[in-house]
């Protein structure tokens, strides 16, 4: 049958491999399994024998394709660089339209439509939240017994939606608040972080009341229709903002990357929060706290090491803390995360997980820095309550308001 999206891999992205197998030490899987078929390699190679009829979309090109963790390592290697995040969303797109089934229709019915509800999300919200308080939630399965190594959700579940934060002078801008579906209940210490930050530094801050979910889960599970719905309803809400300022790395990425045609416009005005933060530092907008804070090891999320090419900028952001960067993996391997992965492939994601663990351990560092909520769940999960896991720009306000208490008093 071939492709029968419009997201399909195209031959020009599938012709680029030249199979010279650099993506094979980067590749979490192939590690794993030693596989081929589990290799960015193999993958493409799976694609290119569909798109010339040599073989069909089936459940065996199906598993192929769905144990992938899509983390992107595989680009950064790549001579010939080819667009390997791209093609993994057009072939997952290619498997739900031609093998619909109860489980992906469940999962695109979650990530497509579900998290943009946001009373659905709310309520979600506040199960979880319940689920905290009474110690029931590390007895739930898969992704919701997780739950129970996040940070206390608060009761009533915050919104920063609709909202306007001015600083304490004449503004010098505006910046355009992203909320996203899981970070403004579940990580919204982390907004407020960022909000309070923009504020030193003299901006206005708003977040748009019509905005919605980024789409990245959406687009990685095959839901790509689902996908665009969310990206153009994006465009719409921020519409008028030079700026958009997004603190989860795994939303700026995709806003970034997969904005096509009205939302090219919005791709280039997004910016990562550590790529913001650590520029306001960086000309002096914001301070450097000249305080030994120890070491704090560093997780460099997939989507902003890989995707994005972020590296430097969290941790010019702890230094201004005060903070002593320690790398725990110099290579980004992913942590097994993965948006919906740790339910599809929990032993896989477990052991990423639990890898990812033992090199913070190596360190002795008592805080880890991840900028992606999905990475700090699994954290999470996978170390003791004695280390704590935070967003870089999260640790970095802590510092800047103690340092002003100490300077009021």
């Amino acid at each position: 049958m071939g492709w029968v999206t419009e997201w399909a891999p195209t031959k020009v992205e599938l012709d680029a491999c030249i199979d010279c197998g650099l993506c094979l030490p980067v590749c979490p899987t192939f590690q794993l399994t030693g596989d081929e078929a589990a290799s960015p390699r193999g993958r493409l190679t799976a694609m290119r024998a569909v798109d010339e009829g040599i073989m069909v979309v089936d459940e065996r090109f199906g598993e192929i394709m769905d144990f992938c963790l899509q983390c992107r390592a595989c680009e950064v290697v790549c001579p010939s660089m080819v667009p390997f995040g791209r093609a993994m969303e057009g072939a997952k797109a290619e498997v739900v339209a031609q093998l619909p089934d109860a489980r992906r229709a469940f999962k695109r019915s979650v990530f497509g439509r579900a998290l943009r509800v946001r009373g659905l999300v709310t309520m979600a919200s506040w199960m979880a939240a319940g689920a905290q308080r009474t110690g029931i939630a590390p007895r739930l399965p898969g992704l919701l017994g997780r739950i129970a190594g996040l940070r206390p959700i608060p009761i009533p579940v915050p919104s920063t939606r609709g909202r306007t934060w001015d600083p304490d002078g004449i503004p010098k801008g505006t910046i355009a608040l992203f909320s996203g579906c899981v970070m403004d209940p579940w990580f919204s210490e982390v907004h407020v972080a960022v909000i309070q930050l923009l504020r030193t530094a003299g901006f206005r801050v708003v977040a748009p009341e019509k905005q919605t979910c980024c789409g990245a889960l959406a687009a990685h599970e095959g839901a790509a229709y689902d996908a665009a719905d969310m990206v153009e309803r994006n465009v719409q809400a921020f519409e008028g903002f030079d700026t958009v300022v997004v603190d989860a790395a795994g939303c700026s990425a995709h806003l970034k990357a997969h904005a096509g045609g009205d939302g090219a416009s919005l791709a280039a005005r997004v910016v990562d929060a550590t790529e913001l933060v650590a520029s306001l530092i960086a000309e002096g907008s914001l301070p450097t706290i000249d305080v030994d804070r120890g070491p704090v090891a560093i997780q460099d999320p997939c989507h902003l090491r890989h995707a994005q090419r972020i590296v430097d900028e969290p941790r010019a952001i702890l230094r201004a803390a005060g903070y002593q960067p320690v790398e725990i993996d110099t290579h980004g391997m992913c942590c097994g995360a993965a948006g919906a992965y740790q339910l599809s492939h929990p032993e896989t994601s477990d052991e990423l997980g639990r890898r990812k663990a033992d090199q913070v351990r190596t360190t002795g560092a008592k805080i880890v820095a991840s900028a992606n909520p999905g990475c700090e769940m699994q954290l999470r999960t996978h170390l003791d309550a004695t280390v704590r896991v935070a967003h870089p720009v999260e640790l970095y306000w802590e510092a800047v308001s103690e340092a002003r208490v100490i300077a009021g008093n």
